[in-house]
């Protein structure tokens, strides 16, 4: 018996009509989250990086070359505040993995691109990180890994107020 039944056998003692069986599955889906963020940061922190700076430097490698976006680009894949993006790139910046260039057709305008160190690093990176993603996921076929990838879909869609 895991922790989440003996919590639900606590309730059905002293709350019978408690329906508990929601209280089952997001237990254990906040359970794994947490496992799984655990998981990801140790990765993170091998390379010296967060999953904040992460998230922005994969976000660069994914436009594909040259590596780089502009702010607002950014934000529409990040789903972040401006300021937490400015916080993000100063510490990028500061350690040399990305660089804030001014456009050449409007010198107003700032992008944000990988520099080589930067896009050596997240490279790397990233290859650990779909390695994690395996290994955590690895408990489960793929038959089941899909089956769960369409109920989350439907869960987060309909719970998701930035969606509607």
């Amino acid at each position: 018996m895991d922790g989440v039944n003996k919590k639900i056998k606590q309730w059905a003692k002293q709350m019978p009509k408690l329906n508990t069986a929601p209280m089952a599955l997001t237990a254990r889906l906040q359970q794994a989250s947490k496992h799984i963020t655990e998981e990801l940061n140790s990765t993170f922190k091998h390379y010296k990086l967060s999953d904040a700076g992460f998230e922005v430097m994969a976000t660069l490698l994914r436009a594909g070359t040259p590596y780089s976006l502009s702010p607002g680009q950014l934000l529409d894949q990040m789903s972040i505040t401006s300021g937490t993006l400015t916080t993000r790139i100063d510490k990028l910046e500061k350690k040399g993995l990305v660089k804030r260039k001014t456009k050449k057709d409007d010198k107003r305008g700032v992008n944000v691109a990988l520099t080589k160190k930067g896009l050596k690093l997240i490279k790397e990176v990233v290859v650990e990180h779909a390695q994690a993603q395996e290994s955590i996921v690895s408990v489960l076929d793929e038959q089941e890994q899909q089956t769960f990838v369409v109920l989350l879909q439907k869960l987060l869609a309909a719970n998701r107020k930035d969606l509607k």
